[in-house]
């Protein structure tokens, strides 16, 4: 009975060691077949140089379109980023008229539904001076607090015979101003209460109007005089570079007192004051809006029946706006490089299904020494596959490099957009596939004998 086990247990264990020899064998033989096949391919691919790379230019046109634009956008969403959320997203302001690219945040948002309809209030009264102090007193929130009033765009800054480009832009502000607008203080001071409510001339550099002038040391432009459209001013401070955004640089800038620039720089008697916050903590923002909301309505007195006569917009409600515009050029990129992989599609199904008719012998002869129709479409499908591939590479490479030139231009950081790589990879593996579906199918079902005899 002992033998008998013993015996049925060997039996057991030689046939499961020939079926784990068999097994891999198997293995061993598909994969041999699978390379073989695969190697084939690339011989035949390399050996049509014309057809493959007009075929691959193609492909890498429609890829680098893709890949080239969305880098570029990345890029420039990165310089949106650094430049406009000067305050972070725990800043807002608030001004007397809706910005088309703002935030909205006003009685009819939040209105909700079944509530009482308030009245219309006269919407376009501009902020005053007095409104704008007033708000400071009173808002007592654990924020900074700034008030500007923009000048002109077109100043002309002198020393001497040296004179700028009439291109400066002037900014009335005070003491919390460069530090909400995201500038630091390179050399000097900034503005105080003194100079603000006195009206004295003095002024912050922009680090631009400086290095004109008195070179990369800021401190030489301490206590220097100057002319700001022929009006004379001391210079007490510069401000760090800040850099440019899309060609205009933040740098090219003074900075005055806002009483400065309502007596010289801006002759409208209507023009309009805004108010800059910033808290220490952005869970507070909500808060901190809510009362500068209650704060500013009396102020501008309003009644309760009517509407707010003013915006509160967060600041980094530009950026967002900017990145949704983004998104139409974003679109576009998809449109352009799904239009040309469409065509590369068709023309890379048009050289394959030549390739079958150029190749009936030899596809007659594969099958003549035993090749099963697996292998002919498997070698049409592989050779389809690989010059979309090939063209997608060279369609990365080119799309990261044309949209990091756009990048040194903006001064950013190198951008990859790992994920349109990996989406254009992708993509172009699908057109190869389909590309090289049907020729590959009718490849395979020729018959042996008539391919051999074709002519």
């Amino acid at each position: 009975m002992l033998m008998m086990d013993l015996r049925s247990t060997d039996l057991w264990s030689v046939l499961f060691a020939v079926l784990v020899w068999k097994s891999s064998n198997l293995v061993s033989y598909a994969s041999m077949h699978l390379l073989d096949t695969l190697g084939l391919a690339f011989r035949t691919v390399k050996s049509n140089k014309l057809r493959t790379g007009i075929t691959v230019a193609i492909i890498a046109f429609g890829i680098m379109a893709l890949v080239g634009i969305n880098t570029a956008i990345g890029a420039m969403k990165q310089k949106f980023m650094e430049s406009f959320s000067a305050m972070g997203a725990n800043g807002f302001t608030i001004h007397y008229r809706e910005w088309q690219m703002g935030f909205r945040r006003n009685d009819v948002e939040k209105r909700k539904k079944g509530e009482k309809i308030l009245k219309r209030s006269n919407t376009g009264k501009p902020i005053t001076r007095y409104q704008a102090e007033t708000f400071k007193e009173r808002f007592a929130y654990p924020a900074k607090v700034a008030i500007t009033l923009f000048g002109v765009g077109d100043g002309v800054v002198s020393v001497g015979s040296k004179k700028t480009n009439p291109n400066v832009r002037i900014y009335g502000g005070d003491d919390n101003w460069a530090d909400l607008n995201g500038y630091n203080i390179a050399a000097g001071r900034n503005l105080n209460d003194l100079d603000v409510q006195s009206g004295r001339n003095v002024c912050v550099l922009g680090n631009d109007v400086a290095q004109k002038f008195f070179g990369s040391d800021p401190s030489r432009s301490l206590d220097q005089m100057i002319r700001v459209n022929g009006l004379p001013f001391r210079v007490i401070g510069v401000l760090d570079s800040k850099g440019s955004t899309l060609g205009m640089s933040w740098d090219n800038m003074i900075l005055t007192s806002y009483n400065n620039v309502r007596r010289f720089f801006n002759s409208n008697p209507n023009a309009s004051f805004s108010i800059l916050v910033k808290v220490a903590d952005v869970r507070t923002i909500d808060g901190a809006i809510d009362q500068a909301e209650g704060i500013m309505r009396p102020v501008r007195q309003l009644e309760v029946t009517e509407e707010n006569n003013f915006y509160i917009d967060k600041s980094d409600s530009g950026v967002a706006m900017l990145l949704r515009n983004l998104s139409f050029i974003t679109i576009s990129a998809l449109i352009i490089g799904a239009i040309t992989l469409v065509g590369a599609a068709v023309g890379l199904m048009n050289i394959m299904l030549v390739s079958v008719t150029e190749r009936t012998k030899e596809i007659g002869l594969i099958k003549a020494i035993g090749g099963r129709q697996r292998n002919v479409r498997q070698q049409f499908l592989f050779e389809s596959i690989l010059i979309s591939l090939i063209g997608a590479a060279f369609g990365v490479v080119l799309g990261v490099l044309v949209g990091n030139s756009f990048s040194l231009i903006l001064h950013t950081g190198f951008v990859v957009p790992w994920l349109w790589l990996a989406g254009g990879i992708i993509l172009c593996f699908i057109v190869g596939l389909l590309a090289g579906l049907y020729p590959s199918l009718k490849a395979s079902r020729l018959n042996p004998i008539e391919a051999l005899r074709y002519e």
